[in-house]
């Protein structure tokens, strides 16, 4: 029998676990999942902006918890997935948002910065999808995992943008997501990423300032950057049943930019 579309879309009594959960676009699709009827559980490295956040989604009727934690460090990925299965008992839903950035030119990049970055951006996506399919989504044989990718990774450097790095985790994200959905569709899990455009955060902040808002926006045919409601669809149809269907794929949320030919 078929389900309604208010059926195809709820996450009533599921259970998502976000990464880099604490701010910008982590919170953004913590509050879309919580908003869907999902039990969140928040995890960064600072438990003050954790606090914070998980009061706000809590104010707005999300049952919401925290955990602080290194995603670089396979050790702190394992507490945080013992500890949301101490809590909830399940986990349904992960989104790999954890990320970091740096900006050098190639000829300057420094190692160590090089390994921050990929261990976060990339090794990270590893870890916690094994951790989290072990303890729950193989064992129920079902799951989504949802893994923040970039235009960055889709092709190569964007103007001005010295962030090898950066470019080449999310490059790896991409086809991490494709290689694990071939892999783990036989569990019942559906891996897909989400590859966003600019938008306004910490992170990408100081790019903005030094190419201009404006010059960035008129770069894509929709003429404007991202906003706070712009990745809370892609990411409840990922995670919700309406998405079933759909594994192995990367969406770009980026005002078209990725259609655009450079010339």
């Amino acid at each position: 029998m078929s389900k309604t579309i208010q059926q195809l879309f709820s996450l009533e009594g599921r259970m998502a676990l976000v990464t880099g959960g604490s701010r910008g676009l982590g919170l953004q699709m913590a509050q879309a999942l919580g908003e869907a009827g999902a039990s969140v559980l928040l995890t960064s490295r600072k438990a003050g902006d954790l606090e914070e956040s998980t009061a706000l989604l809590k104010r707005n009727g999300i049952a919401a918890q925290w955990v602080a934690a290194d995603a670089s460090d396979p050790a702190e990925v394992n507490r945080v997935v013992d500890e949301t299965m101490r809590r909830f008992g399940r986990i349904d839903i992960l989104v790999n948002n954890a990320g970091a950035s740096w900006g050098a030119a190639a000829e300057e990049h420094p190692l160590e910065a090089w390994d921050k970055v990929m261990n976060l951006n990339a090794r990270s996506l590893f870890v916690f999808a094994q951790a989290v399919a072990r303890a729950s989504m193989i064992p129920r044989g079902s799951g989504r995992i949802v893994n923040i990718a970039s235009i960055a990774g889709l092709g190569g450097n964007p103007p001005a943008m010295k962030t090898i790095a950066y470019n080449t985790s999310k490059g790896a994200a991409v086809n991490f997501t494709r290689a694990l959905a071939a892999e783990w569709g036989a569990y019942g899990i559906t891996v897909n990423a989400i590859a966003p455009g600019f938008f306004p955060s910490r992170m990408s902040q100081g790019l903005l300032d030094a190419l201009g808002e404006d010059e960035i926006a008129q770069r894509s045919p929709l003429q404007r950057l991202g906003d706070d409601d712009d990745l809370k669809g892609a990411v409840l149809l990922f995670a919700c049943d309406a998405g079933k269907h759909i594994t192995g794929q990367v969406l770009a949320v980026d005002g078209g930019a990725s259609c655009v030919v450079a010339g």
